[in-house]
């Protein structure tokens, strides 16, 4: 066979630009924080495509926001790696995460559900107490929960909207890793959600984006903190991505969804299921010498690194 001709058993090539459904979308505010179920295009989170091979076997993680968007890929991906998985999610999301807990399930795996507010110190306590419990220790902690509401100006900014974006951003984190820490083991992971706004805000999300940027200055920090210990910390910064993050009520302006995605080099947001490999490479043995990274995953823009 010639270099030129191609294995009939090897998978067709996919142009990744026109892959998955890009801009314009339907309107379709929810109310806050927004259900996958009701979205449309359905965001893809590997559901029916993503393929296992073993990489995180006998491992056991948490994972905030498991029940949609990055978080649900995210815990679909581990399980189908091998490993058992917990997620946290909001009760008034339980439906999506009933999903979640079944494909975990489905993927011969324990799966198991911890709904609750992780603006609460004592419960973000409790969330990690319990997923050591159930899953029989704790190996891998990943946070993929995060609020976003937009604000014109900073005089329309109110107390109680900044201090809810950084308990869920940014308080959590630091109750979540500092009650994760003394379950982990050498050879553990953390792994958290920045954002391209850490590196290019955009003013209309100014809360967010200083909660992005704190979490990618926290990653580094940690990372160094804590290897002596032999727990890794890495972050992943996305782009523009297809989740409940973007269609509930004030979250972004309804003409910005519309056209998500449209600014960056692909011309489209990402899907989940996209960012999914980047954080099991994150918390596998095979990033062994990788620590206190933000990972850019933003679809050509954005500069992380």
């Amino acid at each position: 066979m010639s270099g030129n001709d191609q294995d009939s058993s090897a998978p067709d090539l996919i142009n990744p630009v026109t892959e998955y459904p890009g801009p314009p979308f339907a309107a379709q505010p929810q109310p806050w924080p927004g259900l996958q179920s009701k979205m449309h295009p359905a965001p893809d989170c590997g559901e029916t495509s993503y393929r296992g091979s073993g990489r995180l076997a006998g491992r056991r993680a948490l994972i905030t926001g498991g029940d949609s968007g990055i978080g649900r890929a995210v815990a679909i991906a581990f399980a189908r790696e091998g490993a058992d998985v917990a997620i946290n999610y909001l009760p008034v999301e339980q439906g999506d995460a009933d999903e979640v807990i079944d494909l975990i399930r489905d993927a011969g795996r324990t799966g198991v559900g911890l709904p609750g507010d992780i603006r609460d110190e004592a419960f973000c306590k409790q969330l990690v107490a319990d997923a050591v419990t159930q899953l029989g220790g704790l190996d891998t902690f990943v946070n993929c929960a995060a609020r976003q509401k937009y604000h014109n100006h900073i005089t329309e900014l109110s107390t109680e909207d900044f201090d809810w974006t950084l308990k869920t951003n940014l308080y959590a984190l630091f109750w979540l890793i500092k009650a994760a820490v003394p379950h982990l083991k050498p050879g553990s992971s953390i792994i958290a959600t920045s954002s391209r706004n850490a590196y290019e805000p955009i003013d209309i999300f100014m809360d967010y984006a200083l909660t992005k940027a704190g979490i990618a200055n926290m990653v580094r920090g940690l990372g160094k903190q804590l290897l002596p210990q032999g727990i890794r910390v890495n972050g992943v910064a996305p782009g523009p991505t297809w989740t409940p993050l973007q269609v509930y009520d004030g979250a972004q302006p309804e003409s910005w969804l519309v056209e998500l995605g449209a600014s960056v080099t692909y011309g489209r947001p990402a899907q989940p299921v996209e960012l999914a490999p980047l954080f099991v490479t994150l918390a596998s043995p095979e990033a062994s010498y990788v620590t206190a990274q933000i990972w850019g995953i933003t679809g050509g823009s954005g500069v992380p690194g």
